[in-house]
């Protein structure tokens, strides 16, 4: 029998240490990845095709693979499935550094996904079941958010500096290298938390009809996507129309990281003051109120770190304030099916941005910040009239 979620038993500190690296990797396969891809044809005598095919599936089975690691976990529990996980991704990782074989780097590369996928889904339904109730949980959903952010600007960095130091290889080596370390003091220190569902318990109908689960949802995609439109046209605004250079632009962007990092650092504080639905209500607020200051930049200002990243700066804390509290919020009332939960939160706010950034992109011009006051524009007020209509039931049921 798996054991209570009170026995869980880590400090917040000894938490992070222990489930950031899943986080970490899922992501950082992604984007440390990047440098090598113009290089990658050449390497496995294939096409650039095919190669972009690596990229594309990775996202793919890294969303829609939570819906199958989801259910597993609520059924078999959380341990199981993240180090199963976490040990596929590992062997995977380093076997993609010691084939040339297109069709085999490939498949490699999906099971890689599948793993990411499953320790991802293990992680963050471990954190409903311990800190579904206490106010850590927000230091935690906040740092994760963060690290989503700052990954993407630092990954690329690392590495191309890896891949010029010792080969392409050692990316994988490393990723791999890393995961094994992960698992090797997840193995050791990671304890059960699962609820044991009752048998035939539905799972998925109760969890899509939740009022609350689609509100904090959107809200976790609202917060979100914003990130991934500025991650999208950052760099054209940047670079190609404010002329900084890489590096500059690299620095300049990871700044928007590290405000989110520390306004991670509070929010414990601001959680225990304004409750999930305040701290996502100023989130949102915060996004609507970024997306104002950014469209009066565009619209009368040119383009420059000032007139971007300074703005940047206000949506950052508002997406902290948001993600801090989305996951409590969706998942609350679905203990024993947690795993399910998570695993429709991510797969479904992933849809969302996916399709609404990407349209925003390609509709509002990607050289512009036009897109990001776009997304801002419509999502937050859609969450803060999901979230009123929200508050609205819960006075009426009460």
């Amino acid at each position: 029998m798996p054991t209570k979620p009170q026995a869980w038993g880590h400090s917040l500190a000894a938490a992070l240490l222990l489930m950031a690296p899943f986080d970490v990797l899922a992501s950082l396969a992604m984007d440390i990845y990047l440098p090598i891809v113009p290089a990658m044809p050449a390497i496995l005598d294939t096409s650039p095709a095919v190669v972009q095919l690596t990229l594309s599936l990775y996202m793919v089975v890294l969303g829609l693979g939570q819906l199958v690691f989801g259910p597993l976990s609520d059924r078999f529990g959380r341990r199981p499935v993240l180090i199963g996980g976490a040990l596929l991704f590992a062997g995977t990782s380093l076997a993609m550094a010691a084939t040339t074989s297109a069709g085999l780097f490939v498949a490699l590369r999906v099971l890689q996904a599948a793993g990411a996928s499953a320790a991802m889904v293990a992680t963050f339904a471990t954190v409903r079941d311990v800190y579904a109730e206490r106010p850590e949980g927000a230091v935690i959903y906040g740092l994760f958010g963060s690290i989503l952010a700052f990954v993407p600007a630092l990954g690329p960095i690392a590495g191309a500096l890896i891949a010029d130091s010792l080969g392409w290889p050692a990316i994988f080596l490393v990723l791999g290298g890393l995961a094994l370390a992960a698992t090797a003091n997840a193995t050791l220190r990671w304890r059960e938390t699962r609820v044991p569902t009752p048998a035939g318990k539905r799972a998925f109908g109760p969890i899509l009809t939740s009022p609350a689960f689609w509100t904090y949802t959107l809200g976790f995609a609202a917060a979100m996507g914003t990130f991934f439109v500025f991650f999208s046209t950052a760099p054209r605004i940047l670079i190609e129309r404010a002329g900084l250079s890489e590096t500059v632009f690299s620095f300049a962007f990871a700044t928007v990281a590290i405000v989110m990092i520390v306004t991670t650092r509070f929010a414990k504080r601001f959680v225990g003051k304004w409750g999930i639905p305040g701290s996502l209500a100023r989130g949102m607020a915060l996004l609507v109120v970024g997306a104002i200051v950014l469209g009066l930049c565009e619209a009368f200002l040119e383009p420059s770190m000032w007139t971007v990243i300074l703005p940047m700066w206000l949506v950052a804390v508002g997406i902290v304030f948001a993600v801090s509290v989305t996951a409590n919020g969706a998942l609350a009332e679905f203990g024993e099916t947690a795993g399910t939960a998570v695993a429709l939160y991510f797969a479904i706010q992933s849809l969302f941005v996916g399709v609404a950034g990407t349209l925003m992109v390609v509709m509002l011009r990607g050289d512009t910040l036009w897109p990001l006051v776009g997304y801002c524009g419509l999502m937050a007020p859609l969450v803060l009239v999901a979230l009123a209509l929200l508050r609205r039931r819960r006075t009426a049921v009460a």
